[in-house]
């Protein structure tokens, strides 16, 4: 059988193996995660001599491990099976945010699941994974009760990369079925195009939104529902809270406040549904608090929603590079420049803002190139931060790597998604 490769995270799993810390591996539901470790990283320790009763395996969100939700019990059962102190044991739990009441998270004293995977980290003869699809619950409040002791592993639905060396073939038919379907591993094992609709339909009804409306026990799961559509509809456009919250009580007749929209965004975003960069002033190099952009991080759960009705190849261009940048671990903002026309200053945007450490790059989405007005349109903002970082234009064609007099570098859609060091080049 065909295996789907995961091969950047599993490296990444195989370099954090027994350094000491909780190796917490997050991302949407159905992206993956526990593909990645109950099977790649569980057939990698085997591969390297460690033996099957060694590998200690809990699904929390299964009916048969149902019991272990409970941490105490959780922590009886591992010390239990990781009983012979000269050997190692790897221990992976699936769900682990089933361990947590929704109760509990009202308390300010410490949850008793942190207290169980600290002690975990005490026996000195276990090396610990768990999976989850909740940031807030997991990342977030792992590192802090940590204290630099939780070591997290973002996984996103499939690169095109990772899509195109699976299903292989002509680049611009498997592109157009990953714009449309997008990377959720699961529908490359559906060949009719009836089922992948309705499996990405039934994630946002049986899953997605029925996981948040239990934890945060959701007042209005209508508002929720269509905020969720509102964003995928404008992918890219600008979100304001107060906007929306305006547009709801005015065009849908729902009443609704400014803090409840951003609460739920909040939601949205720690259910890794989607992801915003936020507004950065290159010159001024300031952040803006609002507005912030939304991207999908699955476009065929974005087309699913919208029922399929919109197919803006410029929108889903711009979300699939946005989440392309993330998931090679670049932090990405959207880029705001002030330039001078007609004697007049105004802001102009770069879309987005790349960062890893010292590096930088400034990236413009442009489906189309055109006429030599949409070409000064893309460089403007580009020319005007006057520095000297790599500046970008990615266009759909499957045009290869140029440069112009102005420093510019142009790239296909193409060469930039399918090789993960295209930046650098």
């Amino acid at each position: 059988m065909k295996i789907i490769k995961r091969d950047f995270y599993l490296q990444r799993l195989i370099s954090k193996k027994e350094n000491g810390m909780i190796k917490v591996i997050t991302g949407i539901r159905r992206c993956g995660k526990s593909y990645l470790l109950f099977e790649l990283y569980r057939d990698h320790l085997l591969s390297i001599g460690v033996k099957e009763e060694n590998i200690i395996t809990l699904a929390l969100d299964s009916v048969q491990d149902a019991s272990y939700r409970d941490p105490m019990k959780l922590l009886q059962y591992v010390t239990s099976k990781a009983i012979d102190r000269s050997q190692m044991y790897y221990v992976f739990i699936d769900e682990i945010q089933y361990a947590i009441k929704k109760e509990e998270l009202k308390s300010e004293e410490p949850l008793p699941l942190y207290g169980v995977l600290n002690g975990f980290l005490h026996m000195g003869n276990v090396d610990v994974y768990v999976t989850g699809s909740n940031s807030k619950l997991l990342s977030k409040d792992i590192m802090t009760e940590f204290r630099g002791r939780g070591d997290e592993v973002r996984v996103f639905p499939l690169t095109f990369k990772e899509y195109y060396d699976f299903v292989g073939g002509d680049k611009e038919d498997a592109f157009a079925e990953y714009s449309l379907y997008g990377g959720l591993p699961y529908t490359l094992s559906l060949s009719d195009a009836r089922d992948k609709i309705k499996y990405l339909t039934d994630l946002f009804k049986m899953t997605y939104f029925k996981d948040i409306e239990e934890r945060y026990s959701i007042e209005l799961p209508e508002v929720m529902q269509m905020l969720t559509d509102d964003l995928c509809s404008s992918v890219g456009s600008l979100v304001n809270s107060s906007k929306i919250a305006n547009t709801l009580r005015s065009v849908r007749k729902v009443k609704v406040g400014s803090e409840t929209i951003s609460k739920y965004l909040e939601y949205l975003e720690e259910a890794f549904l989607f992801c915003h960069a936020s507004r950065y002033d290159v010159k001024g190099k300031k952040y803006f608090s609002y507005p912030s952009k939304y991207y999908c991080v699955d476009m065929g759960l974005r087309n699913a929603r919208l029922n399929f009705r919109q197919d803006e190849e410029t929108h889903a261009m711009e979300n699939i590079i946005f989440n392309e940048l993330i998931s090679r671990g670049y932090s990405v903002d959207v880029g705001v420049v002030e330039v001078s026309e007609a004697g007049k200053k105004r802001q102009c945007e770069i879309d987005f803002v790349v960062n890893m450490g010292p590096e930088r790059y400034y990236i413009q989405s442009a489906y189309r190139m055109g006429n030599e007005e949409k070409v000064f349109a893309e460089l403007r903002p580009l020319l005007a931060t006057k520095d000297f970082f790599k500046k970008i234009i990615i266009t759909d064609s499957r045009r290869k790597v140029s440069y112009d007099d102005k420093g510019m570098i142009y790239m296909g859609l193409y060469d930039f998604l399918l090789d993960k060091n295209s930046l650098n080049g």
